[in-house]
Order: C-alpha cells, then structure tokens, then sequence
C-alpha cells in the first residue's frame, strides 16, 4: 500500500513539473511577441477637436510637401490610435485634426499652433476670448512629462523661461530625435557644442568623458546641482576613475588623494579645473 501511494505521489509530482514547463514556455512565448512587437499600436490618444477630424498625413504632403518628404524619417513619424483614429497622424499627432486646414486651402490654421516661450494668458490667469497659440513644451510635455519634471528642478535650461524650445535640440520633423543624429555619442555632442563652442576643443590633452558624450557628466534638460551635473562632488568623476586603499590612503591614478578628496570636488579644490580638455596639463590641472 505504501510503496502504491509513493507511486501515486510521484506520476502526480512529474504531471506537475510538465504543466509548469508548458506555463513557463508559454509566458516565455508571449513575452518575446510582446516584446518583438513594433510601433503600430496605440502610442498616443489623439485630442478630439469638434468640427475638425483626422485626414492622416498623406494629406500633409499637398501643401508641405518640403517637410513631408523628409518626415517619414523621423522618429514621431510613426505616432497611431486604435479604433477610427487608426491611421498615419503623425503630423496631427501634435497639430490636431487637419480637415478644415485641407478644405480650406491653408485658410484655417491647424486646431493647435505653436509660440516659443510660455503660453499668453489674459489678466489674473483669465481665459482669452481667442484661443492662444500652445507653446512647443506644452506639446512635448503631453507625452514627455518626465521631463517636464526636470525643468522644473533649480538648474535647468530655460526652457519655461521661454528663452529656448524644445526644437532647439530636438527636430521632430525630420531623422532622429536628436539633431546630433542616432545614437552616436560625439554627433549628439554637437548638438550642445552649438551653444557651448569653448568645450568643443580639439585638445593637446583631451578628457576622455567627451567621448561618451556630454550626458556623461550632465543631465541636459533640469538638475538639483549646478551645471546641469548628474552628481554634485567627487563622486561624479570616482564613477570612472578607479580608487585604491592600501594602507589607509585613497589612490587614484598612483596618486595620493587622501586628502585632496577632502578639500572640496576635483574641478574646485583647486587640482582638475580644466574638465572638459587641456592644452599644458595631462592630469586636466589648468
């Protein structure tokens, strides 16, 4: 009886074991179509705009046909809805819905424009009587609230300030997002070195950091610490540069930095101040 109930035991701990594996294929399965599946499906809810309905952006090219050509391109070219919205609205994905804009002939201005710099307001935050033009971030911050978050942090690039847009660094228009193009750390640098050419170099001795790209060190859109940095002291340049205790001393490089570490970051205590290159000093002093 007993060796019959182990048995028993048995038969019903292998059936077990095989359900479990064909449950564990089949979640393996669905997790690889999920995540093999491409960008045609719901990415945005398109606004509704009484009156006005979605035409697609085939419709675009009639009028527009120098920024149309190049925005099949672009990375917010492939913006769709579910249901009756699902077609190619990638322009209307910010300008809302173009039916009266076509029929018009350009007459009627897209159901949402766009003005640099914060949105007018009437007296005391009142509502216009005409609907004011949406700035560029308002737009971007529909689907990018995260970094509506970060410009909201102390140090930031004036973007809420209305002195710069969003299409400053960013083209939607056309390739990619970024105007430096791809993922090409040294092409997206060019992007910052527009308005920052002293850092661009060439230097005798450069910082190999500028390699990786500027995101290295800085958090482009809003950040707690001055500069834009990603870490406010010595910790940010400890990420890369490799620290040795022996003996109860901080050695970086050979060097002793026991102290140094204590007497403020490396780019203020007076030792690393050219952070970004040199053109005399290989250890980036001056």
């Amino acid at each position: 009886m007993l060796k019959r109930t182990l048995q028993k035991v048995r038969k019903q701990s292998a059936n077990w074991k095989k359900w479990l594996a064909l449950a564990g294929g089949l979640l393996i399965l669905l997790l690889a179509v999920i995540s093999c599946s491409t960008v045609h499906r719901s990415v945005v809810v398109l606004p509704n705009v009484p009156g006005a309905s979605y035409i697609g952006s085939d419709q675009c090219d009639m009028c527009h046909d120098d920024i149309y050509k190049d925005f099949a391109t672009a990375d917010h070219a492939r913006l769709m809805a579910q249901g009756t919205n699902a077609l190619n609205a990638g322009c209307e994905s910010c300008h809302g819905p173009c039916s009266l804009h076509a029929e018009s002939g350009g007459g009627v201005l897209p159901p949402y424009s766009f003005a640099s710099g914060r949105p007018q307001t009437g007296s005391y935050g009142a509502r216009l009587a005409v609907e004011p033009a949406r700035a560029e971030e308002t737009v971007c911050y529909q689907c990018h609230a995260d970094v509506r978050a970060q410009f909201q942090l102390p140090n930031h690039h004036p973007v809420p300030e209305g002195h710069m847009n969003c299409t400053d660094c960013h083209d939607p228009h056309k390739g990619s997002i970024f105007l430096g193009g791809g993922t090409a750390e040294l092409s997206m640098n060019d992007m910052c070195l527009r308005c920052h050419p002293a850092e661009r170099g060439p230097y005798v001795f450069e910082h190999e950091a500028m390699r990786e790209g500027c995101v290295t060190c800085h958090n482009p859109h809003g950040s707690i610490n001055a500069k834009l940095l990603n870490v406010r002291d010595a910790n940010l340049c400890l990420r890369c540069h490799f620290q040795q205790l022996n003996g109860g001393r901080i050695y970086i490089g050979g060097v002793d930095h026991t102290v140094s570490l204590q007497e403020g970051t490396c780019w203020t205590a007076g030792c690393h101040e050219a952070v970004h290159g040199s053109q005399v000093s290989p250890s980036l002093r001056f």
